[in-house]
């Protein structure tokens, strides 16, 4: 998500730092951009989309700025979830989606780790999505999954 007019920058080179001057979501953490801020701590800060798919459509970004989820230190991701957690709560969401893009091809906008949390309160409300399964080879399966595992 994005504000109406702010133009992004298409660097796919992860500035790992604290903040970032062009940000607007490090803008929005400093108090520079206003925000319907939710929640914050030394490490996290939430806030209502201005954009949303429903009622109570939120983020939920580290304050350490980085593009991508491989940037950010384990530490600043470890309450994420857990203040997703307390927004759906809080607004009653009964069915809802957290998501989180990595890349222009998926999606993302903000050059800022940030997840949404997307109350799904009827077919028509939230978030819709298109789930193109592919056909499962087994033994291609077994042989990632071999991959995968050796290098974590």
């Amino acid at each position: 998500s994005s504000l109406p007019g702010e133009k992004q920058s298409l660097s796919t080179t992860p500035t790992l730092t604290m903040s970032s001057a062009a940000c607007i979501f490090c803008k929005i953490v400093k108090g520079d951009i206003p925000s319907f801020k939710l929640f914050e701590s030394d490490k996290v800060f939430a806030f209502l989309d201005i954009q949303p798919l429903s009622r109570g459509h939120a983020l939920v970004i580290p304050k350490f700025h980085g593009a991508k989820l491989t940037d950010i230190p384990d530490d600043d991701l470890l309450e994420i979830l857990p203040v997703a957690k307390k927004i759906a709560l809080a607004t009653g969401a009964q069915d809802f989606n957290i998501l989180q893009n990595n890349g222009r091809i998926a999606h993302q906008v903000v050059d800022h780790v940030h997840f949404h949390m997307i109350p799904k309160p009827n077919e028509k409300e939230g978030m819709s999505i298109g789930w193109p399964n592919q056909a499962t080879d087994m033994d291609k399966l077994k042989a990632l999954h071999e991959e995968i595992k050796a290098k974590m």
